[in-house]
């Protein structure tokens, strides 16, 4: 389906680490970027997703097959990060948005210390990725997915940092968002 209907191109597949954790970090723009994201690492990722869709009975299921676990928005949620710290030390990579919720232009203008401190406490590196195209698969409240292009830029692992310092989160959050940009800049 990525392939014909989204015309999906994949660069930088041969970044992803084939065994041990690690922390996908990526722009959102639309709700298929979680399955988009997974398929092009070919590895399982599990995502923190907000704790609303867990009330929606079929939905629940579905993302919970996925890998998902809940996140309370807008706060520190101390459970959320324990079950990524969780996924990561059985080997799995995590997925974590920068922004914490989609973009309409797929940029991360304010992007969060989650990843960096997941990151810090695990102690694994972070994969950068960029989705480029996928805030055009659903337009104006449209039942039906479009079949437009879509692009998957993996860019170079980063380290994790050394310390839970405030500063040193940031400076990595930066480093990653600047990654993240350099790669969607590219464009198809």
């Amino acid at each position: 389906m990525l392939h014909l209907y989204f015309q999906v191109r994949i660069y930088g597949a041969e970044e992803v680490p084939m065994e041990g954790p690690f922390l996908a970090v990526s722009n959102h723009a639309s709700d298929f970027d979680p399955p988009i994201l997974s398929n092009c690492v070919r590895r399982p990722v599990a995502f923190m997703a907000k704790e609303e869709l867990f009330r929606i009975p079929v939905l629940k299921q579905a993302i919970k097959l996925y890998g998902a676990y809940p996140v309370k928005r807008g706060s520190a949620d101390r459970s959320a990060i324990r079950s990524a710290i969780d996924c990561l030390s059985e080997g799995w990579g995590v997925g974590i948005f920068l922004e914490g919720t989609r973009t309409p232009d797929a940029r991360i203008p304010n992007p969060k210390l989650g990843a960096a401190l997941i990151a810090a406490k695990a102690q694994v590196p972070l994969l950068p990725v960029s989705l480029w195209g996928t805030q055009a698969i659903i337009e104006n409240n449209s039942a039906l997915p479009k079949p437009v292009p879509v692009t998957v830029r993996i860019g170079k692992l980063i380290p994790p940092p050394t310390s839970s310092k405030r500063e040193d989160l940031e400076a990595l959050t930066q480093e990653c968002t600047a990654a993240i940009h350099a790669l969607h800049d590219l464009g198809r």
